[in-house]
């Protein structure tokens, strides 16, 4: 379109000029380029945490071509299942850096102890993959499955999973089928046995790092003991701990979808039932003049007899289309501009009501932002009484504390003109009845006569009264038609006009007659507490006979809602099998789901803290896609610990012996892979311009979740795998197994 314009400008006389004054694609281009700006941010920062870690840039360059290889991998698959680069997608590229580099990770840490063992690089190689085969296999499957039901699941919300979680589920694979595949033939390459020692300032810093670390890894495993050989105390941490995630949970309201920073607001304005044309025309003016000099502000597009909330025509009413300046030449963001733009309109508009507010979350699915309610009537009864009932809603809604907002476009008595025609005159005056309709439409209303070609254009020719001929009824007399005799008679002689009063325009919603409330929750409430709200309202006041729908976004909230915990529940389902049949054991696979409240309570607490910052932090889809995703996370830490101590235990060591081993060789990649990830995730709270609120929403649950879970889980995971082992007696079982061989 712009193209278009741009040509068809060339031709434009002089003077004339041409602007868009409203482009909805504006916030997709933004939130892509932001998107992009933090991918690249989030991969420098996984690259220097694997650095940091592995101290050799050979080493390093391993995982760090892990990174394209599977997001080029991803990317072909994209046209396959459908999908397009978007915000979804991307946001899901973003994630997939911090998770893609984990396998590598844990194969070029491998490789690495055998070679400082003595071993050279190809047998170093060749045994560390025969030890992490199993888990890089079981940590794919593991994040491959927790998404297995998001992908089936249907609606807007299933189709704002699926995006997400199948574009990080591809990543994953072609992630493994690298560690598999590539990193090896790569460490055998590129890693030496005798490398020589870093010199310089590096040389100091990581020598400081590494002391610390082997420190903090002495304290780590003294502390681990304790919980490990105390298991009572570990189960009573583990409930408290699960207990706190619930409580945390209550406390962070629900939401469905945050509102974003779209780059350009909305204006309502509704004047007195049966305010002229030129009256709204009038006070459009005085809005306009007033907002374009408000901060933050570019331009403004006003139409005058038309309400984007009602979809109707009345003269009385107004919309405004504000366009704000780009995201980076404002301070303020589009909630903060709606205030100040809400607090010119009641400065400066005295001559009827306007607000401002913001779009849908998502474009087509309702008017603007806020909750929509559509109140019906079944009884078929009259406007008026709809109207009554709905004032009353209304009024008892803004008495809630979680409401900060509700009305209606939708009136009943606006004063009125009823025509009466006598037709028994009209027949007796030897007068066509048609004639005198096709005469009050014309005079009146306006018709279409025929087309003429002037100065090589086509025109369209209309009769309509002029304007001081239709001002009030006496007009009447001065409009006339000819009967068969071709005598004119006044359409006064047989009119009778009479005032009265009825609905401007009136809804149809599922067949009955509807008013839809409009509205906002008010500060410090999310959406799903509003709706709670207005659901317990609408309960009281609502009379027999009338019935009350969502509408738009609401629509869609309450019809999600539930859904979350169902995923949730499959996804841990899923991925149980998926560990059962990996480890063959119904037992085992408990020592690494136990430690999903971890991530949990952390995810939630993390949001729970924010809203001191920001009231945007809810627990809403983006929140409930991170959870789903936290399951796996946290079951890959537990795996790296669990898989290698199941290896110790089948070597001969005791539970916790081989805890303890597990737990001392597996210690830094933990922590690599968890940094990694956490860094990765990092700017993602960061975030800012437009579609932010959704990334800082979804990096602070993934930051808080993913930090906790590493944080308590290398204490817990040894734990846990040796109190598996004691309930399903593997000591008893393998001490069994053992006589039995010696006796045969």
């Amino acid at each position: 379109v712009r193209e278009t314009m741009d040509d068809l400008s060339k031709d434009f006389p002089p003077g004339v000029v041409h602007t868009v004054s409203l482009d909805s694609t504006a916030p997709i281009t933004a939130g892509i380029n932001e998107i992009i700006e933090t991918l690249i941010i989030a991969l420098l920062l996984v690259v220097l945490v694997v650095y940091i870690f592995i101290q050799d840039w050979r080493a390093t360059l391993i995982p760090t071509l892990a990174i394209p290889v599977s997001l080029v991998a991803a990317f072909m698959l994209f046209p396959l299942l459908g999908f397009s680069i978007n915000v979804l997608s991307l946001l899901g590229l973003v994630l997939a850096i911090g998770i893609v580099v984990d396998d590598a990770i844990v194969v070029v840490e491998a490789v690495q102890v055998n070679i400082d063992s003595g071993m050279n690089p190809k047998e170093a190689t060749t045994k560390a993959m025969k030890e992490v085969t199993a888990p890089v296999i079981a940590t794919t499957l593991v994040l491959v499955a927790v998404f297995v039901p998001v992908a089936a699941m249907g609606g807007i919300t299933g189709r704002l999973y699926q995006q997400f979680a199948i574009t990080v589920a591809v990543s994953t694979v072609f992630s493994s089928l690298n560690a598999l595949t590539l990193s090896p033939a790569l460490c055998s390459i590129l890693l030496k046995g005798n490398s020589k020692p870093t010199k310089g300032i590096l040389a100091r810093a990581f020598g400081s790092f590494n002391n610390a670390f082997d420190k903090s890894t002495e304290s780590y495993l003294s502390l681990a003991s304790v919980f490990t050989r105390k298991l009572s105390r570990g189960v009573i941490f583990i409930l408290f701990t699960l207990v706190s995630a619930g409580l945390l949970g209550f406390l962070v309201p629900g939401g469905f979808i945050p509102e974003e920073d779209q780059g350009y607001l909305f204006v309502n304005l509704q004047l007195p039932d049966a305010a002229s044309l030129q009256r709204t025309d009038a006070v459009a003016k005085v809005i306009e003049s007033s907002i374009i000099e408000a901060d933050g502000v570019d331009m403004v597009t006003s139409v005058s007899g038309f309400s984007l909330l009602s979809s109707a025509m009345s003269t009385n009413s107004g919309f405004f289309f504000i366009t704000l300046e780009p995201w980076a030449d404002r301070e303020g963001t589009a909630k903060e501009i709606t205030q100040l733009v809400n607090g010119i309109l009641q400065k400066n508009v005295r001559q009827g009501n306007a607000f401002a507010f913001g779009p849908p979350a998502i474009p087509g699915l309702g008017s603007g932002s806020g909750f929509s309610i559509m109140l019906q009537d079944k009884a078929g009864n009259s406007p008026e009484y709809l109207q009554q009932h709905t004032n009353e809603f209304i009024a008892a809604a803004m008495q809630r504390p979680e409401i900060g907002a509700a009305f209606t476009t939708y009136q009943a008595t606006v004063p009125q003109k009823y025509i009466d025609i006598n037709t028994d005159k009209v027949l007796k005056s030897s007068i066509n009845l048609n004639d005198v309709y096709t005469t009050f439409g014309a005079f009146l209303g306006g018709a279409y006569v025929n087309d003429f070609n002037r100065f090589g254009r086509l025109y369209k020719a209309y009769i309509q009264a002029e304007n001081e001929y239709r001002q009030d009824e006496s007009s009447l007399e001065l409009f006339y038609l000819k009967n068969r005799e071709g005598v004119p008679v006044p359409l006064s002689s047989f009119v009778e006009v009479k005032n009265i009063s009825g609905p401007e325009f009136t809804n149809r919603f599922n067949l009955l007659r509807a008013a839809e409330v409009n509205g906002s929750p008010s500060k410090g409430h999310s959406s799903a507490e509003a709706l709670q709200a207005l659901e317990e309202v609408a309960d009281e006041t609502l009379p027999e006979g009338m019935t009350y729908s969502w509408n738009g976004m609401s629509y869609q909230e309450k019809k999600a809602s539930g859904s979350a915990a169902i995923v949730f529940a499959f996804s841990l389902l899923f991925v149980f099998l998926i560990l059962a049949a990996q480890y063959e054991s119904w037992s085992l696979p408990f020592s690494i789901l136990l430690g999903t409240p971890f991530a949990i309570f952390g995810a939630f607490l993390f949001l729970w803290l924010a809203r001191f910052y920001s009231e945007t932090y809810e627990n809403n889809v983006f929140t409930q896609i991170s959870l789903v995703m936290l399951i796996a996370m946290a079951a890959k830490n537990a795996i790296l610990i669990v898989e290698f101590a199941k290896m110790k235990f089948d070597e001969g060591l005791t539970l916790v012996e081989a805890a303890m081993e597990s737990a001392k060789l597996r210690f830094r990649p933990i922590l690599m892979t968890a940094f990694s990830f956490i860094l990765g995730v990092f700017p993602l709270v960061m975030a800012s311009g437009s579609g932010a609120e959704a990334r800082k929403v979804m990096g602070m649950a993934l930051l808080g979740g993913m930090g906790i879970a590493t944080l308590l889980g290398v204490f817990f995971y040894p734990m846990l795998f040796v109190l598996v082992g004691k309930l399903a007696k593997y000591e008893e079982k393998r001490a069994n197994t053992k006589n039995s061989a010696n006796h045969e």
